[in-house]
């Protein structure tokens, strides 16, 4: 018996098809693009390892595997984007970074880095994108 669920999410807390995941999809669309621009290659997007959790993006840095958590926020919301990659989160991510690497092949020369695109969409006008490397 399947229990119905108003709240827009997977049923893991992730967002769904609903506004929250409408505003997550095109948040990641724009961090793809600002890290492509940045002259990074995405490699893969919304990597998910089983009930672990998911990479936003996976990309590659010249020599280096990044995996990038992004967070979007509208304009006014209680909490900037980037406040939310806590150092639980940020040893999580580097943990699927193990999974993904151990699926795809090994360690890079470069290492691993983790980053954070934070994208804030105000009521008019452009988002603000702020991409920050090497959190973790």
């Amino acid at each position: 018996m399947s229990k119905a669920r108003g709240d827009n999410t997977r049923g893991n807390g992730a967002p769904g098809n609903g506004a929250r995941g409408a505003l997550g999809k095109y948040g990641e669309e724009l961090a793809a693009r600002r890290l492509a621009e940045a002259g990074m290659t995405v490699l893969e997007r919304n990597w998910r390892c089983g009930r672990t959790g998911e990479i936003d993006i996976v990309a590659r840095d010249g020599d280096a595997l990044v995996v990038c958590e992004v967070k979007t926020r509208r304009a006014g919301a209680f909490e900037h984007p980037m406040a939310a990659v806590t150092t639980t989160k940020a040893e999580r991510l580097r943990g699927l970074a193990e999974r993904w690497l151990q699926e795809h092949g090994g360690s890079p020369p470069g290492g691993v880095r983790i980053d954070v695109v934070g994208v804030v969409l105000p009521a008019r006008g452009a988002p603000v994108v702020e991409h920050v490397r090497g959190v973790a």
